[in-house]
């Protein structure tokens, strides 16, 4: 058994935590929230994010970080990416010791155009950070917390730590395959939420399943596109954190970003979507930088360039879903073909 922290006590952090608790680790979930870890304390329930579920009595809340992470080895990063930097600095100065951070979180920084595992590297002190391991795929918090079968990826520079995350969280229910391809594996977490909130835009507008498929093969195109210019292998892309988040986080209710772009198809404004989804949305800020990524890399990516211009530059959304059926013609495999070049080359 170890002493584990998470950080982020929302849906994901508690279902993660949950995973932990069912494998005998004692699990230390931090929030910022009073009357939320309270609630986590008194009540043995998270009823804001994970309703009905009842919590392990392993599972511990708290508010305070020093508390969370005295004699921690392992700290598990469930908050979203907004807020990475303002805690990991505070992380940095409480550990005493090197540690291993475990990021679940999926998005990219805009601006900086760096993907959770830079972030991390940038703002912990060298000697205290042991390893960073990324936990990614298709994997909706909802029904991990029902202990529902789920399959992810751990993915990390040093395969060891890799395996160790491995171990930490596999169970009969929750199953985690390694792949050394961390560049991969972050970059199909990150992007799959743009495509997913198109998705939900198309659903909106009342188009088909015929649409969203075509969206989602042409996505994971782009998604690849990127991924393998900036590093990644391009087999990484049809797996669990390529394809398989993809279809998970498009066609489900539970996808936070399907809903979101549900609500722009059917009118509603970036400001009220928000508003009205109470939760982070990662794909929005997201797309910001991976259109950044898009004109840095000199990548051809039209659905992400489209979203942008919905999100940002007050396009309405029917105009550009039309604008993309009626681009160029060309080659199906093209993609493929150019990746491969390239790999080659």
């Amino acid at each position: 058994m170890e002493k584990i922290g998470v950080l982020g006590a929302g849906s994901w952090g508690t279902a993660l935590s949950i995973v932990l608790a069912d494998n005998g680790h004692e699990v230390r979930l931090w929030g910022h929230r009073e009357q939320l870890i309270k609630e986590i304390n008194e009540t043995r329930k998270n009823e804001k994010y994970l309703p009905g579920v009842e919590l392990p009595e392993s599972i511990t809340g708290y508010t305070h970080l020093e508390e969370t992470l005295s004699d921690v080895k392992t700290i598990v990063l469930a908050i979203p990416t907004k807020a990475l930097r303002e805690v990991l600095k505070q992380v940095s100065n409480i550990v005493k010791e090197p540690v291993t951070i475990v990021h679940v979180s999926k998005g990219i920084e805009p601006d900086t155009l760096l993907r959770i595992s830079e972030i991390i590297e940038q703002e912990m002190s060298d000697d205290k950070l042991k390893d960073v391991v990324v936990l990614s795929g298709p994997s909706h918090a909802e029904e991990v917390s029902l202990r529902q079968i789920t399959t992810v990826t751990s993915s990390s520079k040093n395969m060891d730590a890799a395996k160790y995350v491995q171990d930490l969280f596999m169970n009969q229910n929750f199953r985690v395959y390694t792949n050394p391809d961390i560049i991969g594996v972050e970059i199909g977490g990150a992007l799959k939420n743009i495509i997913a909130l198109c998705a939900g835009i198309t659903d909106g507008l009342g188009y088909g399943d015929n649409a969203k498929a075509a969206l989602m093969t042409r996505g994971l195109a782009e998604i690849a596109r990127l991924g393998s210019k900036m590093g990644g292998n391009p087999l990484t892309f049809s797996g669990l954190t390529g394809i398989g988040d993809l279809i998970v986080t498009c066609t489900s209710v539970h996808s936070r970003n399907w809903r979101a772009g549900n609500l722009l198809g059917k009118g509603q404004n970036l400001d009220e979507v928000l508003n009205n989804m109470g939760m982070v949305v990662e794909g929005v800020r997201t797309t910001k930088a991976a259109y950044q990524l898009a004109e840095k890399y000199d990548v051809q990516m039209p659905i992400t360039e489209a979203l942008y211009n919905v999100l940002f530059n007050g396009k309405k959304a029917k105009e550009v879903v039309d604008s993309l059926m009626a681009r160029v013609k060309t080659h199906e495999m093209e993609d493929l073909v150019n990746i491969m070049e390239n790999r080659v080359n």
